[in-house]
C-alpha cells in the first residue's frame, strides 16, 4: 500500500466516522422518564440502546485517535513502521487498516 493510498483511506474513514457521529447523535441523548407514555421495560430497553449507542461513539472516538496518529506518521515519514521494534509492518496488514501501528509479532 503506498502513502497516498493509506491517506485516502484514513481520510475517508474519518469521514465515515464523521457521518455515524451525525446520524447516531440522537441515540446517545439522556433517555427521558416519561411514565405516563412508556412503560418501565420499553425505559430499560431505550437505556440500554442509549449505552450501545454511547460505547460505539467511544469506540469510533479511539478509532479517530488511531487515524490522527496514522496521518501523523505518514506527515513524518514514519508510517508503515512498528512502533515497538521499528519493523516494517507487512503490506497485508496495512491494507487491512492503514491505521495500526505495530507489526503482527508486537501486536501478539
Amino acid at each position: 500500500m503506498t502513502e497516498d493510498e493509506a491517506r485516502d483511506a484514513l481520510i475517508e474513514r474519518q469521514q465515515q466516522l464523521a457521518h455515524e457521529d451525525e446520524t447516531n447523535a440522537d441515540s446517545r441523548d439522556t433517555v427521558e422518564l416519561q411514565q405516563d407514555s412508556v412503560g418501565r421495560l420499553s425505559r430499560m430497553d431505550a437505556m440500554q440502546q442509549q449505552a450501545m449507542a454511547q460505547a460505539q461513539e467511544r469506540r469510533r472516538a479511539q478509532e479517530r485517535m488511531r487515524i490522527k496518529a496514522a496521518l501523523e506518521r505518514l506527515d513524518e515519514g514514519e508510517w508503515g513502521y512498528c512502533l515497538n521494534c521499528g519493523e516494517e509492518i507487512a503490506d497485508a496488514r496495512l491494507r487491512h487498516d492503514p491505521s495500526v501501528s505495530t507489526c503482527v509479532k508486537c501486536a501478539e
